[in-house]
């Protein structure tokens, strides 16, 4: 028999961390088509719990995103936990069709996420890259910069980034993953 892997999340105060967060039902558009809702959800969160948005994509069934805490904070949970559901009141408000399991809980969202601590700026790097790509590489743009949704309008803005980077030409672009 296969033993069961127990996995730990690293809670480090101040770290720089890279999510992902997806809805239950992944072939939903709402992330997409409820945007302004997500967005007051997200702000509304980071007024009572402070963070940073380093960088963050939301597509139409899932997001990816890199928050960076406060020095003496680790509570990342906590702070998804308000985002998920800030956002889940809004849809059920308008959505009588969404109706709470037994738990008295919605199935808007999964329930797990994804997390991966950043550990030095290489990563960081090579996330936000990751973030940024994701609309071409999902097939909903031919360019980075045609997606509305994501933070590489201000990497741009910034001068972080050139606005024409990303098209379907850069298959040179190493996000870390296995190819």
């Amino acid at each position: 028999m296969l033993a069961m892997v127990r996995y730990r999340r690293n809670f480090l105060p101040g770290g720089s961390y890279f999510f992902t967060v997806a809805l239950a039902d992944r072939r939903a558009r709402t992330l997409v088509e409820r945007i302004d809702d997500f967005r007051r959800s997200l702000r509304a969160a980071q007024a009572s719990r402070p963070f940073d948005i380093d960088a963050i994509v939301v597509l139409p069934d899932h997001l990816h995103a890199i928050f960076t805490l406060p020095e003496d904070d680790a509570d990342y949970s906590g702070r998804w936990r308000a985002i998920k559901s800030g956002f889940t009141r809004t849809i059920v408000a308008d959505e009588p069709r969404l109706r709470p399991n037994r738990k008295g809980e919605y199935r808007l969202w999964q329930r797990r996420f994804w997390e991966h601590t950043l550990r030095d700026e290489g990563d960081f790097a090579r996330h936000a890259d990751y973030i940024h790509f994701n609309p071409v590489k999902h097939g909903y743009v031919k360019r980075v910069a045609d997606w509305p949704h994501s933070s590489f309008h201000r990497f741009v803005r910034n001068g972080a980034l050139p606005a024409d980077w990303g098209t379907t030409d850069d298959s040179d672009i190493d996000f870390g993953e296995p190819r």
